[in-house]
């Protein structure tokens, strides 16, 4: 299963999204099935570590980031299974860029009972509590990410 995550920039939300995600199946021991990365829509922050703020409050709670920033391409689309938005405007950026595609591109909440339907907020212009409280919600809906991924696979066995 290949999994991308997108945002705006791709280094505060997008990036701790792949880094939780990537935690929770190792937790299962579900690493080995899944290819994972993030990007953004723009092309701001283009090879550049995740914001400070993101790598300070993923590294309190354990998790450690090594991603560089990258704007999606083309080929992306046809590469992943799923895309995930972290918000609407994500979303409609992704539906306008790929049309032909919009069954694979879904907000990040989109599988979530908890978070149904809510957008992973932008904390870039915020302090390190939004900071903290992205990297909170973006665990819980990560968490029931990989439990959802987890029961689908086991039910295609």
């Amino acid at each position: 299963m290949k999994v991308l995550f997108v945002c705006l920039g791709n280094i505060c939300r997008s990036p701790l999204a792949e880094a939780l995600f990537l935690h929770h199946l190792d937790v299962r021991s579900l690493k080995a099935h899944f290819e994972i990365d993030s990007c953004g829509t723009g092309n701001w922050h283009a090879g550049e570590l995740p914001d400070p703020r993101t790598i300070k409050s993923a590294k309190k709670n354990g998790i450690e980031m090594n991603h560089r920033a990258r704007q999606i391409n083309p080929s992306d689309i046809h590469h992943y299974d799923y895309l995930f938005a972290m918000d609407h405007s994500n979303l409609e950026n992704l539906h306008t860029m790929f049309p032909e595609h919009t069954d694979k591109i879904v907000l990040l909440t989109h599988y979530s009972d908890k978070y149904k339907g809510q957008i992973i907020p932008d904390p870039y212009f915020g302090d390190e509590e939004g900071f903290d409280a992205v990297f909170n919600l973006l665990n819980d809906v990560n968490e029931e990410l990989v439990l959802f991924f987890a029961d689908k696979q086991q039910a295609s066995k």
